[in-house]
């Protein structure tokens, strides 16, 4: 489920660059943008994205605990500190 789920995101997210360098590519065309314009403009999007990419992982990981701690499943530390103990 959650495979599925980065699937679509990550598929989303390429769909949406395609278009904005669609555009942009329009818009440097029309003479409307000029081309540095542009590079910022995706310099920008693409740190943009890279910072909300961290954001979308770190919750991932927080609702992945969550239900690993739900589900009372043991950890990698659970399960080295039961190692030292013997």
């Amino acid at each position: 489920m959650i495979k599925e789920i980065l699937y679509t995101g990550l598929g989303g997210a390429i769909l949406l660059k395609e278009r904005v360098d669609e555009e942009i590519k329009k818009l440097e065309e029309k003479g409307k943008l000029s081309k540095e314009d542009a590079d910022n403009f995706i310099k920008k999007l693409q740190t943009r994205g890279e910072e909300e990419e961290e954001k979308l992982k770190s919750k991932i990981k927080e609702a992945l605990k969550e239900v690993i701690d739900e589900m009372g499943l043991a950890t990698k530390a659970d399960i080295e500190a039961l190692k030292k103990e013997k």
